[in-house]
């Protein structure tokens, strides 16, 4: 492997890179076909990257031309995410193990055939992405790992899970993805995983499924479709993705064979004092399904046929270079007039925009008030100086005049608090750095109502009073993180609006009467949320995308209940 040298041409040429070194910046996001094609120019990612010692966030994507990472990245040893998805990488250094402060790691989309045993020794990861590669084994040691909360090894050529993997001491492993592999064994000692809440194993070699795993006290979901197991009776329940009846079937089968195995020993010897326990279990198990009823949640789908007027958003053909994949629709129900309802919500967005968004570089939410919203919408691409829009508390200004005032305000910051990171909007300028043209949401009076991934309008911004909620996700990286994105977001609204019925908060005394018909009578007493679709289609009217789709929400709570 050969380093590329940084001369002032390369510098040049890496604006980004410069900027960063220069304004002693933390983050640093690299992606698309600008990017790759200096990588295939260069012959790879220019030594100066290693030098930003300050990183604690570095993301090169969508690179097909990056084929190897040099091992100077051990440099970068304040780095706590690094994202080298979607490119074309044959295989990490073994000094990876230098990021001693490393939680984040995504290799997914490469060309990965084995794993560094070294990713073993990275003590504070909670979590590792390395689906679809062409992995065959995982390493031994990832107990070591203790932190670790998420792992996704989908759609790799993996045959079974290392043993340890199924340590106590991976107390924290909430979630195991591990589907389109060859595994043929789970283990029995999948139930020594306390904090295991989804395991996906479907599409795998299973003949098998352990007793034991209905043993894990938090399991919420679980997946073993497209395995052909002996237990035909499971099977059909598998293929029914029936979590609960799974659990209690598997269950049932462990008490029967801890049964037959103690009547091996002598068949009434204690039997009534084996039978007490399991009957206080049992009670204990039929209380927490009471809880979990009345703790669900509902959500309604208007879909798009039940409508009278279909809200449809029409994708210039402009975004596909800057950020292409947008998905939208309609929330009735949410109760935002109750104490702090409003900033609860708020506040849920803003943390899904620092967790799941990775900081508005992956995806960005935007929520809008609808009676405000004048449809049919743009989703377009105009050049900073053409893009004028009215930020949240701002008066009307172009991009332009408004990057170079939050610009103005980070420095100022800086210098203010003697600290080289800021907050706000200020910390998402650099994602788009180098673009000719800016993404934009516009209404058919052609104002810009959502500028993503920096800020909304404040023409559309939501109150209080707000009954009809436009909700949108824009990315750069696909369709389907859009939609990921809008799933988690429409969960915990549901969340939220629940808490805000069943804890009586004071209404303030400008109330309104709910506008909408089919809201009159759960309004007031339900926290039941209603989802209107919405059409995405692009310049010539083909559809691209309804949300939400029967394909959608396949990931979410066993207590959220979505009606069609």
């Amino acid at each position: 492997m050969h380093l590329v040298s940084a001369s002032m041409d390369d510098m040049g040429k890496w604006p980004e890179i410069d900027k960063a070194a220069t304004g002693k910046r933390r983050e640093l996001v690299l992606q698309g076909p600008s990017v790759d094609k200096r990588i295939s120019s260069d012959g790879g990612l220019t030594s100066a990257i290693y030098s930003l010692t300050l990183l604690n966030y570095l993301e090169v994507s969508q690179c097909p031309s990056l084929t190897e990472i040099h091992e100077d990245i051990q440099h970068l040893t304040n780095l706590q995410s690094l994202i080298l998805c979607r490119n074309k990488l044959a295989s990490i250094p073994n000094v990876v193990n230098k990021l001693k402060c490393l939680k984040v790691l995504d290799l997914s989309v490469n060309n990965l055939r084995v794993l560094p045993q070294e990713i073993t020794e990275l003590r504070e990861l909670n979590t590792l992405n390395v689906s679809c590669n062409n992995l065959e084994v995982l390493p031994e040691g990832l107990s070591q790992c203790t932190k670790l909360s998420t792992i996704n090894i989908s759609k790799n050529r993996i045959t079974s899970l290392p043993s340890d993997l199924y340590s106590e001491r991976l107390d924290l492993l909430s979630a195991l993805v591990a589907s389109d592999n060859s595994i043929e064994q789970l283990s029995r000692d999948v139930h020594q995983l306390a904090a295991l809440k989804v395991l996906d194993l479907s599409n795998n070699k299973l003949s098998e499924i352990p007793f034991d795993l209905g043993d894990c006290p938090k399991l919420k979901e679980i997946n073993f479709k497209g395995n052909k197991l002996n237990d035909k009776r499971l099977e059909k329940m598998v293929n029914g993705c029936q979590t609960k009846s799974i659990l209690d079937y598997l269950r049932g089968k462990g008490r029967q064979a801890e049964d037959a195995g103690e009547a091996d020993g002598g068949r009434n010897t204690d039997k009534g004092k084996r039978q007490q326990p399991r009957k206080k279990k049992e009670k204990v198990a039929a209380e927490q399904d009471e809880v979990e009823e009345l703790n669900k949640m509902v959500v309604r789908v208007l879909q798009v046929s039940d409508t009278s007027a279909t809200l449809t958003v029409k994708v210039s053909v402009k975004v596909k270079d800057v950020r292409p994949y947008l998905v939208c629709c309609v929330i009735r129900g949410m109760n935002l007039k109750p104490g702090n309802a409003l900033k609860r919500f708020l506040m849920a967005q803003t943390k899904l925009h620092e967790d799941l968004c990775g900081r508005r570089t992956v995806a960005t939410i935007a929520s809008h008030d609808m009676q405000l919203v004048k449809a049919p919408l743009i989703y377009d691409a105009k050049p900073p100086t053409q893009l004028k829009i009215v930020p949240l508390g701002r008066k009307e200004m172009t991009a332009v005049e408004l990057i170079r005032h939050l610009q103005l305000e980070a420095d100022e910051l800086r210098k203010q608090k003697k600290r080289q990171n800021v907050t706000g909007l200020h910390k998402y300028l650099q994602i788009l750095q180098g673009k000719e043209f800016y993404p934009c949401l516009v209404d058919a009076e052609g104002h810009v109502i959502s500028f993503p991934p920096i800020t909304n309008s404040d023409k559309t911004k939501i109150k209080k009073t707000t009954k009809e909620l436009f909700l949108e996700v824009t990315s750069a990286t696909s369709l389907q993180t859009c939609k990921d994105v809008m799933d988690a977001l429409i969960v915990k609204m549901a969340e939220l609006n629940k808490f805000t019925t069943e804890h009586q908060e004071e209404v303030d005394s400008d109330g309104e009467a709910c506008h909408a018909q089919e809201l009159a009578s759960i309004c007031e007493t339900s926290s039941e949320l209603i989802i209107q679709q919405v059409r995405t289609v692009d310049q010539d009217g083909n559809l691209k995308v309804v949300y939400p789709s029967k394909t959608d929400f396949s990931k979410v709570l066993s207590n959220l209940t979505i009606i069609w």
